[in-house]
């Protein structure tokens, strides 16, 4: 599977010319974690809730701190034609909880690891689906049991 199957779109950026502020607020209206801080078409950085929480109000920053002081760089990104194989261990070797997802140069989505958790999730209950309800349909006798070949 693509991770363009599994990002989310379009991605929620900020100017770099924000303020920590207007980025929390941006983050709460559209319900996300985290804004790509983005100086036109480029990518400057990530900014997460976390960021705002350990960079700025732990460090006593004043909500009109510029975004570019909280933010994370470098960044890691992925292609939105990769695997998710790459995505995963792009997650592992780099530790991080969100990537920014680019195709032909641009930025197009952003794949959390809770889309991952999510995929993972499914599979499994799709998986865990007809195993269940074989296993009931044994206890309750409604399904004749296997024979023995002689």
């Amino acid at each position: 599977m693509k991770v363009s199957a599994l990002m989310t779109t379009p991605p929620v950026t900020v100017s770099h010319q924000a303020t920590a502020a207007e980025a929390a607020v941006l983050m709460a209206e559209e319900a996300v974690g985290c804004v790509m801080i983005t100086e036109g078409d480029i990518l400057c950085g990530v900014l997460a809730d976390r960021d705002i929480v350990v960079r700025g109000v732990a460090q006593a920053a004043r909500p009109d701190e510029p975004v570019t002081r909280l933010m994370s760089t470098p960044v890691v990104t992925v292609s939105a034609s990769e695997d998710l194989d790459v995505a995963y261990q792009l997650y592992r070797r780099e530790d991080i909880r969100r990537l920014p997802v680019f195709d032909s140069g641009r930025l197009v989505g952003v794949l959390s690891i809770d889309d991952l958790f999510a995929d993972a999730l499914q599979r499994l209950a799709d998986l865990l689906g007809p195993v269940s309800w074989s296993a009931l349909r044994e206890q309750t006798g409604s399904c004749p049991r296997p024979r023995s070949l002689p």
